[in-house]
C-alpha cells in the first residue's frame, strides 16, 4: 500500500479522534454547542471522507485493473484536503468569537479541500478512462478480455 493511502487512512482516524473529543466536550459543557459545525466537519469530512479517499485510492484502480493515473496528484490531494479541512475547522471554531471575519478562513479552507476532492475525482476518472482504453485495445487486437455491456 502506498504511503499516501496510509496517510489518508491515518488522517481519517486522527480527525475522528478529534471529533470525538470535541463531541465529548460539547456534551460536558452545553454552551460549546456553538462548535457543532467544527465537530460535524471533523467527523463527516475528516473521518468519513478521508477514509473514502484512502480506500478509494487503494481499491478502485485495482478494481479497474489499471495503475493510478497520477501519484503526484494524489499526494497533493492529501495535503490540500487536510490543510483545507484544518482551515475550515479553525474557521468554525473562531467564528463565534470573531464574527464574520472567520468566514474567510473557513472559505479558504473549504476551497483547498474542494480542490483536493476535485483532484481525486479527476485522478480516478483518468485512471478509469485509461483502463477502458486498454480494454478496448485488447478487444480490438483480439487478445481477449470480457465484452463490455453498453
Amino acid at each position: 500500500m502506498d504511503w499516501f493511502i496510509k496517510a489518508f487512512i491515518r488522517a481519517s482516524l486522527l480527525w475522528f479522534a478529534a471529533g470525538i473529543v470535541l463531541g465529548v466536550c460539547v456534551a460536558i459543557e452545553p454552551r460549546w454547542i456553538i462548535y457543532r459545525p467544527a465537530h460535524a466537519h471533523m467527523n463527516v469530512v475528516g473521518f468519513l471522507t478521508m477514509l473514502v479517499f484512502g480506500v478509494g485510492y487503494q481499491l478502485l484502480p485495482r478494481l479497474f485493473g489499471h495503475p493510478l493515473h497520477s501519484r503526484r496528484l494524489a499526494i497533493a490531494h492529501l495535503f490540500l484536503a487536510n490543510a483545507g479541512l484544518a482551515g475550515m475547522v479553525i474557521g468554525f471554531l473562531v467564528q463565534p468569537h470573531v464574527g464574520a471575519g472567520a468566514r474567510w478562513v473557513t472559505a479558504t479552507g473549504g476551497t483547498l479541500f474542494a480542490s483536493g476532492a476535485l483532484a481525486w475525482v479527476w485522478n480516478l476518472w483518468h485512471t478509469f478512462n485509461a483502463a477502458d482504453a486498454r480494454q478496448r485495445e485488447r478487444e480490438k487486437s483480439g487478445r481477449g478480455g470480457l465484452p463490455t455491456v453498453d
